[in-house]
């Protein structure tokens, strides 16, 4: 039987190996042509940019539209991401700043938006991630904007407010908690540690299954799971990625309250976008505390047909109630109707900040 079995998966385990030794050829062939795509830069004495989102969407949505299985479109995302990285990194490898330390959600976002072709740069905080990229330390960050379940991070709002950092990207990962611990079984485990968004996110079950321990806040999961792997008395909710770096057992998966849990992350940097024709622009903008404002506002995007897909309001601080709206729109700042609707609203409010304009991830990824 044993024998019956190999003799039939041998001729397609060698078309394997010879279908992979194409692949490897036409790999190198595609990295030896993005090397002279950086010398043709280089002698031009233009477009320095290592990192051209609007082309590197471009590639992959072309060819997740030739594709007809039975890989996935997020499969074939997940292939070219890895050589798009690869090949960049031929050139120049990316720096990429995020909330460390080693396995938080902001690393696997930012694996799943540059590749493993990059220079990691875990940060302590969200304003050390900022300050990171401003002062060219790291080409890009990437920091979580909105939670499904908990709504906006405040305190990315309050840094894109005053950054001069442009909106270039974004990535929207899964969320998927776990409580870690050096013993499956919590034995001498006393609190429960997490960043504030993820114990919110699993506030429910903890009543339920822990209402004895206290919970504490970190300054990401991942340092929640790293301070968990030196201390027995500690429990940290965090993912898979922070389990295997420091070494934790899972007590539970799945903690958290909503299965459809999801995080969305913007990147940033110095790069403005050119248009890819699926993308997305981010703007803030205030208006005078009157009666009708917002509606006068926002009108002009109903009247050129433009679609907004986030509306969020943050205290603009001052006491008088007023606020900053901060507005995703479908479409390119450089798109006519995106334009003009811009071009209308920045005459009429008493604020107005263009983010960014990136491309926009679709939903199936």
């Amino acid at each position: 039987m044993a024998d019956q079995l190999a003799t039939k998966l041998l001729p397609l385990r060698q078309r394997i190996d010879e279908i992979d030794e194409q692949l490897l050829q036409l790999l190198n062939e595609r990295a030896r042509i993005a090397q002279e795509v950086g010398k043709v830069k280089e002698s031009a004495h233009t477009d320095p940019e290592i990192l051209k989102p609007e082309r590197e969407a471009q590639i992959v949505r072309r060819l997740q539209e030739l594709n007809h299985g039975p890989f996935t479109a997020r499969a074939v995302e997940a292939v070219w991401t890895e050589i798009i990285s690869t090949c960049r990194g031929l050139e120049q490898v990316l720096s990429v700043a995020y909330l460390g330390p080693q396995g938080s959600f902001s690393e696997q976002a930012a694996l799943e938006q540059f590749g493993h072709f990059v220079t990691q740069v875990p940060c302590g905080s969200f304003d050390e991630i900022f300050r990171c990229v401003e002062a060219g330390q790291a080409e890009v960050g990437i920091v979580p904007v909105e939670n499904s379940t908990e709504g906006s991070v405040n305190r990315t709002l309050d840094l894109l407010l005053h950054s001069p950092l442009k909106v270039l990207g974004e990535r929207s990962i899964p969320i998927h908690h776990h409580l870690l611990a050096q013993n499956a079984d919590l034995s001498g485990v006393t609190r429960v540690m997490a960043h504030p968004q993820a114990l919110a996110q699993c506030q429910g079950w903890l009543m339920e299954n822990l209402p004895h321990l206290e919970t504490a806040s970190a300054t990401s999961n991942a340092e929640a799971a790293r301070i968990a792997a030196s201390d027995p008395t500690v429990a940290a909710i965090a993912g898979q990625a922070a389990a295997q770096a420091w070494g934790l057992s899972v007590a539970a998966s799945g903690i958290q309250d909503d299965p459809r849990n999801r995080t969305r992350f913007l990147v940033i940097g110095a790069i403005e976008p050119e248009p890819s024709g699926f993308d997305q622009t981010s703007i803030i903008l205030s208006v005078p505390n009157r009666a009708g404002a917002v509606y006068h506002m926002i009108e002009p995007f109903a009247r050129y047909g433009v679609s907004m897909a986030r509306l969020e309001s943050r205290p603009a601080r001052t006491g008088q109630w007023e606020y900053y709206f901060y507005i995703d729109l479908l479409g390119h700042r450089k798109d006519p109707d995106v334009a003009k609707a811009l071009a209308e609203i920045k005459e009429h409010v008493a604020f107005f900040k263009v983010l960014g304009s990136y491309p926009r991830q679709p939903e199936s990824a």
